[in-house]
Formats: C-alpha cells, sequence, structure tokens
C-alpha cells in the first residue's frame, strides 16, 4: 500500500538515501508548500495561459535537451520566449532541489521533460488508452526506458484548488496478478528489427521490458473490472503542494485539478538504492529471463 511521507521543510536527513528508500518502497514524497523560490511573477504568467480550444489537446511539454517548448497555442514570439524562460528556471530548479534531496540518484539520472498541465483533469475528454483519471502505471510509447525508472516531481501551482489523486497497488502487486494472466511476457526483439536500428534505420525498438509496461499501462486503463473493483487510496494536495513519486511503480490516476508542472527525472538501474525493488527486477524474477535487450 502506498504512503504519503511528509518532507518537513529543510528536514534532508543526514542518512542520504532515506527519501530514495522511500520512493523505492512505492510511496509519495510529500511537501505543503514548494521546497524552492520559484517567482510569483513565473506562477502568474503560467496562471494567465489561457488554453484555447478542446481539452483533448495535449499537455505542454518543455524538452530540455531540445531547450523548445512543444504543444502550445499559437501565442506572440514575446508570450513564447516567456514561456520558454519560465519552464527552463522551474526544470533547473527541481534538478537542483533533487539533487539535494536525493544524492544518491543525482550521478546517475538523465533529465526527460517537464510540462505545464493547464486542463481540468476531471471530465477531460480523451481516448481511453491517454485519459489521466484511469489507475496506470507509465509507460512512454516513443521513448522506451529499457529499465530506467519513472521520477516525477509535481506542484499544483492551482491558487485555490487542490489536485485529486487515487492510488491502487504497486507493480510489485500488480505484476503477480496480471503477468502472464492477462498481460503477457514478450520476448525480445526480432533480429531484424535490431539489425535495422543498427544500421540507423529511424525505428523505436522496446525491450521486452517496455512492451510489458506499455501493454500493463494499456490494459489497466481498459480494464473496467479492475478501474472499479481495484484497492484505492484517495490523496489531496493542495494549492502550492509539491509531491515525488516513482510513476512507473505506483499506479495512479489524477481524477481532478487544474494548473500543475511537472519534470520527469530517469534513474537507471545502477542509480537505484534497492535495485531489486525496480519493476525491471521484479519482472525478470517472475518471468523467469532477461527483459532488457543488450543490443539496444
Amino acid at each position: 500500500m502506498t504512503k504519503l511521507i511528509k518532507v518537513e521543510e529543510n528536514d534532508f536527513s543526514e542518512n542520504k538515501t532515506r527519501y530514495c528508500e522511500e520512493l523505492e518502497n512505492a510511496n509519495i514524497l510529500f511537501f505543503e508548500k514548494c521546497p524552492f523560490k520559484f517567482p510569483k511573477k513565473d506562477l502568474d504568467f503560467l496562471l494567465s495561459q489561457k488554453q484555447s480550444g478542446a481539452a483533448n489537446r495535449k499537455n505542454i511539454a518543455y524538452k530540455p535537451a531540445a531547450n523548445k517548448i512543444t504543444n502550445a497555442v499559437e501565442m506572440s514570439e514575446e508570450q513564447s520566449k516567456r514561456l520558454l524562460e519560465v519552464m527552463q528556471n522551474y526544470s533547473k530548479c527541481v534538478v537542483k532541489f533533487l539533487a539535494e534531496l536525493l544524492p544518491p540518484y543525482a550521478a546517475h539520472w538523465s533529465l526527460d521533460y517537464a510540462s505545464f498541465r493547464p486542463f481540468q483533469e476531471k471530465g477531460r475528454q480523451l481516448r481511453t488508452r491517454a485519459r489521466n483519471d484511469l489507475l496506470h502505471v507509465d509507460s512512454f510509447p516513443t521513448r522506451p526506458m529499457h529499465g530506467r525508472r519513472i521520477l516525477r516531481f509535481f506542484t499544483n501551482i492551482n491558487p485555490k484548488e487542490s489536485r485529486l489523486w487515487t492510488t491502487s497497488d504497486p507493480f510489485e502487486v500488480l505484476v503477480e496478478r496480471f503477468g502472464g494472466k492477462g498481460v503477457d511476457f514478450p520476448r525480445r526483439n526480432s533480429l531484424m528489427g535490431r539489425l535495422l536500428k543498427i544500421l540507423g534505420f529511424p525505428i523505436v525498438l522496446r525491450s521486452p521490458y517496455d512492451t510489458f509496461m506499455l501493454n500493463l499501462h494499456n490494459f489497466l486503463k481498459e480494464n473496467e473490472e479492475f478501474q472499479k473493483n481495484c484497492h484505492k487510496d484517495y490523496w489531496e494536495f493542495p494549492p502550492h503542494s509539491c509531491w515525488i513519486v516513482f510513476t512507473d511503480q505506483v499506479s495512479h490516476a489524477a481524477t481532478a485539478g487544474q494548473y500543475a508542472l511537472e519534470q520527469t527525472i530517469l534513474v537507471p538501474h545502477t542509480g537505484l538504492v534497492n535495485p531489486q525493488k525496480a519493476p525491471v527486477s521484479i519482472l525478470e524474477k517472475l518471468a523467469k529471463r532477461t527483459m532488457i535487450d543488450a543490443a539496444l
């Protein structure tokens, strides 16, 4: 069962693995208020961005490696530049803070996307596999992880409304229940696919691990019996609060809330405090074979 671990202000224990262990035990680290200074003018700018169009639009993404924004509605050159600056600043603040809070990870992690989520989650019209309000574990269809962990830092920037989450069983319980009995254990990629990748063809090859995680993500969202009858815990994240969670391990759903920021960090298996608790380790133990294709 997932627990909410409250981190007190400036409480960075001398035990540098403490909070890593809590995260790897499928718990959520919670901060009543943002643990770093994020300018009010930046928050005000984000809250002023009324994304036009239907709620089925994607969230705004900031891609640090390319230093660009995607999925934003058309805006003036000045607004676009300002949005990029704000998202850059948020990303840098999160990374600096997490390096202090979770030092065992910092030497190994890689920086993934940040996002601005301006839409109300409740009642949002999305196709089933894209819905955030259905319980799931995270998997990226176009960006295989090859065993890396998906660590996400969230901030509710809504000045008035809480962001509501539901969580259910962690990955270890889900794979015992559904692995091989609803979600098959895949084999490695075909030789032809691997050769094409080596030759430089622009194809995405998932490891067996990534295939399983994506299939589990889809299976959970499409399984009405699971969504209706599974164990559930309910969480409320008030305005200005933050929380951290391994979203590939904790099954979760965002059921209500508007205006949030998020930064994703990818933590490799070698950077974990307890690698045996990682989804890839649990999956390999149950499937009795390697789930990471070394050729990739």
